[in-house]
């Protein structure tokens, strides 16, 4: 019997190691061929295994030693078979498949949906969205479900603030520039848009908000095409914008270059009211916001040979945010009589530049998807903004009473980031593997001078001027395994670790902040595929929310002359723990339960000053916070000329303060409704109706308003669909504006509210020549999470 036992365990190697590779390559002699069908049967005609080919027509095939027959198909091709002894592992070379010129011409039509539900992910086809054309890639993101965008903020709705991918790679901005870097990006340039609400190991753990994919497209291989956009936004004020986009692949080289230029401005109103306990200020802000900007992205990979890939990336902005504005501050006293006006007029000098380079290569190590890559990133941010501020006193008549506050501040802002990352995808018998290293360093030096200008002659505050030194260094490890435990059955499991060691100086408190600390990020994902109609899955990440460079900074950032921001150095990050619960029946109908916890968690304290009635804006760490709540979405696309995507979200909060900050949590139940409608004319015109209803809600601090937003769409195609016209009337009854945001801090209540040119008119036109056919191009920053905190 043991030697029986000892022989068994002898042979088991054996059988695991009995099958051997079969690989090849197939062509129609001038092009790779795919999703190709591949077969290997035995002699007598049993199929023994088989697959497709990948996008570069290759395929690999297991089976045991012996003679078999293969067999290669496709359609508009002859089939192609041959005998073969498979003894060892065997390439066959490239294959070439010829075409069968006696079969008619073959159409298929396939109707995408706009909006797909996946296991782990939501994806927003933007190829089929009317509303978006002619807008950019953040019009784009305000209409995918699950997505608001609002003051200058992306975020997934009920998680926070979202982290931003092109192709795979993440977008190391600060969240002002990611704005701007998303207003250069034509939405007809997207191929789709990905949201992934529990981001594997792979990437860093910062954010809570998910990760948002932009997908862009990229030409068929021995392709070119260019596409020139002209669009003007119409508001109060109106900007013109004029894009270019060129995709060249051939033969070994794939480029991709974007230009775009903006210019003209944009109206923002702002409503701010602060109840004092013996006197109330109504304060109106209008500002006239200047657009001004040119960015350029480069996109470009050789392949060296079979194997690797070589490859840049550029991306570099120039821009001028120039603004004037102008606030009144009505004061009434206790018996709300107006007492005094202060009259604010400022101006905002700025120009802003930032350059990102990113050198990579991927290297497949063999033909079974083993493969490595490495990343260099390097990045620099520029910003100098010269403001000047006068507040003038008036009597309730509007006699003039004398010069309340002038000044003049003059700010620098000089942010470096490097960062170099290897991943390796390496799969294995009893699960694929994917692991990695990343280490990145930041500095950060800003420096601002307050100069009172009372009296006509500069004078310099010290007490306000300062000098604020930043590091940050940071190493991270991870690894992930994915195993298809049964045909019903899929897991990943994945681990990141990451350490984390900040210096911060003050020159002027000649103050020094060390911070460090490290930490386990687990991620957890299982799918149940119950058959063809019903799919379960169940996920767990847990994610880290590091405080903004602007947010450590001590500086004093003075509004107005009853207005001013600090930041906080002694800030820590938060740490939050995501779960999701998905279902999806027949790829229409999701319904998603969430539960996210926040720990340690900080955010804006919004105070007042009451002897001198002045408004501060201050950091703390001061809640933990939970989040949970319910998806239910359908897709309607019976009739053949509607297609109709609907959501509803029910969301609860429970907050608790860890702190006396002088203010008492407030929680409530949300309602969120989207609709998304395309209604299909004609083969060249289309119509789309999009709503998205957010009902009042309360969380934490803050309690909100509700916000409706209708937009209307239509497109129209000529010249062979070449030119496409398209027109956008944007939040029709001009709801979708922030509202009621509402705190109440140590007894004294401010309301705010803000429209930053949220209804406009959008008429645009395109035309494009070259190749259209697309497949997708998977490149990204490697840096992203540093540059989101740039601002």
């Amino acid at each position: 019997m043991k030697r029986f036992t000892l022989f068994i365990l002898l042979l088991i190697p054996a059988l695991l190691i009995a099958q051997v590779n079969l690989k090849g390559k197939i062509t129609d002699n001038s092009q790779p061929i795919v999703w190709a069908n591949v077969v290997l049967t035995s002699l007598n005609g049993k199929i023994i295994t088989g697959g497709i080919t990948d996008d570069n027509g290759n395929f690999l095939l297991k089976a045991k030693s012996g003679t078999y027959n293969i067999t290669i198909s496709f359609i508009g091709y002859s089939n192609l078979e041959k005998e073969i002894n498979l003894n060892e592992d065997l390439d066959l070379g490239t294959l070439i498949l010829k075409a069968n010129n006696t079969l008619d011409e073959v159409v298929i039509t396939h109707k995408k949906k706009l909006i797909e539900q996946k296991p782990d992910r939501l994806i927003f086809n933007v190829e089929n969205s009317v509303t978006a054309i002619g807008g950019d890639a953040l019009d784009a993101m305000r209409i995918a479900p699950g997505l608001s965008v609002q003051n200058n903020s992306i975020s997934l709705l009920g998680r926070g603030e979202s982290r931003v991918m092109i192709n795979g790679r993440l977008l190391q901005l600060s969240t002002e520039d990611l704005i701007s870097y998303l207003n250069a990006i034509s939405a007809s340039d997207i191929k789709k848009i990905e949201v992934i609400t529990s981001p594997p190991s792979k990437y860093e753990a910062a954010g809570n908000g998910g990760l948002i994919n932009i997908v862009l497209k990229k030409g068929k291989l021995n392709s070119w095409k260019n596409s020139t956009a002209l669009v003007n936004n119409l508001n109060t004020y109106n900007f013109l914008t004029l894009r270019n986009s060129l995709l060249y692949n051939k033969n070994k080289l794939s480029l991709s270059l974007n230009v775009n230029g903006t210019k003209g401005n944009s109206r923002n109103t702002e409503d701010f009211q602060v109840f004092y306990p013996n006197s109330t200020w109504d304060i109106d802000i209008e500002s006239k916001d200047r657009l001004d900007n040119l960015s350029a992205q480069l996109l470009m990979d050789y392949d060296v040979s079979d194997k690797t890939t070589v490859g840049i990336q550029y991306l570099g902005n120039s821009k001028r945010p120039d603004l004037t504005d102008k606030s009144i501050s009505k004061i009434f006293n206790a018996l709300n009589t107006l007492d005094s006006l202060l009259v604010n007029n400022g101006m905002n000098d700025a120009k802003i530049n930032s350059h990102l380079v990113n050198l990579h290569s991927i290297t497949k190590l063999d033909t079974l998807g083993k493969s490595i890559s490495f990343d260099l990133d390097y990045f620099t941010y520029d910003s100098n903004q010269n403001r000047n501020f006068l507040t003038n006193s008036f009597l309730p008549n509007n006699d003039f009473l004398g010069i309340n506050t002038a000044a003049n501040t003059i700010s620098d802002q000089k942010i470096k980031n490097y960062s170099i990352k290897t991943d390796v995808e390496h799969p294995l018998d009893f699960a694929n593997l994917s692991y990695g290293i990343k280490i990145s360093t930041i500095e950060n030096s800003s420096d601002i001078v307050f100069l009172n200008t009372i009296t006509g002659t500069p004078v310099l505050d010290t007490n306000i001027s300062n000098r604020f030194e930043y590091k940050e260094n940071n190493q991270a490890l991870y690894v992930s395994g994915t195993k298809k435990l049964n045909e019903k059955w899929d897991i990943q499991l994945g681990l990141r670790y990451e350490n984390t060691k900040t210096e911060g100086f003050s020159v002027q408190l000649n103050e020094t902040n060390i911070n460090e600390y490290s930490k386990l990020f687990p991620s957890f994902y299982l799918s149940f595929n119950k058959n063809d109609d019903n799919n379960f899955s169940l996920s767990y990440g847990k994610r880290i929310e590091r405080p903004r460079f602007r947010d450590l900074n001590p500086f004093r950032s003075v509004i107005s002359s009853n207005t001013f921001s600090v930041g906080n150095p002694f800030l820590r990050p938060s740490f939050i723990d995501n779960f999701d619960f998905k279902y999806t029946y027949k790829s229409k109908f999701t319904t998603n339960a969430f539960l996210s916890i926040r720990k340690d968690g900080s955010s804006i304290i919004f105070t007042s000053d009451i002897d001198t009635s002045t408004q501060i804006a201050t950091r703390e760490n001061f809640y933990e916070h939970s989040n949970f709540g319910i998806t239910q979405s359908a897709l309607f696309d019976n009739i053949s000329w509607l297609q109709s995507q609907n959501s509803i979200t029910v969301m609860g909060s429970k907050t608790n303060f860890t702190k006396n900050i002088g203010a008492k949590p407030q929680n409530s139940l949300m309602v969120n409704v989207n609709s998304s409608n395309k209604i299909i004319l004609n083969e060249t015109a289309k119509l789309q109706l999009d709503a998205s209803y957010n009902s009042p809600f309360k969380m934490g601090l803050f309690s909100v308003g509700e916000t409706l937003s209708v937009d209307l769409g239509m497109s129209k195609q000529f010249l062979s669909k070449k030119l496409q016209v398209a027109i956008l009337v944007k939040d029709i009854f001009n709801r979708s504006s922030l509202n009621n945001f509402q705190s109440t801090v140590n007894g004294v209540k401010q309301v705010y509210a803000q429209n930053d040119n949220n209804r406009y008119i959008r008429l645009s036109a395109s035309y494009s020549f070259g190749n259209k056919k697309i497949n997708n191009k998977r490149r990204n920053f490697g840096n992203e999470e540093e540059i989101r905190r740039t601002n």
